[in-house]
């Protein structure tokens, strides 16, 4: 009998259909262990700092899954944001783990400046669905019969009906033609919880779906305000 010695691993995850999808084919392939999801959280409003999921459903869904979340709680301050990151890497780095994998797809500066950071503490960078164009993800993802709500959507490309709604065949027929079908360009993102990886549902509640804002500025000076619809959770 052949003992596979597996390559221990963190899976940084949102708790969406991208970081669902891309551990749902690392537990299929079996070529690493995965020990711990590494999440970042809001250490003041305890919502993760990707999709606004509190804490609370991140825990249920890592209990789900059968694999501990390991939650790096982040003040708004990006020099510290850094700081507890490295902490994070160092921390996993003295138990034996060489490799961080992720859920991107397309973003390129993103990975670069992962791999900027990890590759020095001799982390290498896992990407299992990179540079898969979106019609060949989204049919992965709905091949693996996971299940994932839409709890937030780009106001100016989707508007608040989507909030709530499963992803499937149906709902991206809907979708207009501008929209990239895995909301790759920031227009929607999900709350997975229930299928494919999950040993059995996440209990979950909406309560409310609320529109929000926020100003930034572009590199010219130019001020600018997005603005998005957001479920918000039952506590």
């Amino acid at each position: 009998m052949i003992v596979k010695n597996r390559k221990k691993a963190v899976f940084n995850w949102s708790g969406g259909k991208d970081s669902s999808l891309a551990l749902y084919k690392v537990l299929q392939q079996d070529e690493f262990e995965v020990i711990a999801l590494l999440t970042t959280v809001n250490e003041e409003t305890e919502l993760s700092s990707m999709h606004a999921i509190p804490h609370a459903l991140l825990e249920k869904q890592a209990a789900s899954i059968g694999i501990p979340l390991y939650p790096v709680f982040l003040p708004k301050n990006l020099p510290v944001y850094e700081q507890r990151m490295l902490d994070a890497a160092h921390h996993f780095k003295a138990q034996g783990v060489e490799h961080f994998i992720f859920g991107d797809i397309y973003l390129s500066d993103v990975r670069k400046y992962r791999e900027d950071r990890l590759h020095p503490l001799g982390i290498e960078v896992v990407e299992p669905i990179w540079n898969l164009n979106s019609t060949e993800v989204m049919q992965d993802f709905l091949d693996s019969g996971i299940q994932t709500k839409i709890i937030v959507t780009d106001a100016s490309k989707l508007d608040e009906s989507f909030i709530g709604q499963d992803i499937d065949a149906n709902l991206i027929e809907r979708m207009p033609s501008e929209v990239d079908v895995c909301g790759e360009n920031g227009e929607y993102h999900t709350f997975a919880y229930a299928g494919g990886l999950f040993k059995h549902p996440v209990e979950f509640e909406i309560a409310e779906t609320r529109q929000m804002s926020y100003e930034f500025k572009l590199e010219d000076g130019e001020e600018k305000t997005f603005h998005y619809w957001q479920a918000i959770f039952a506590e």
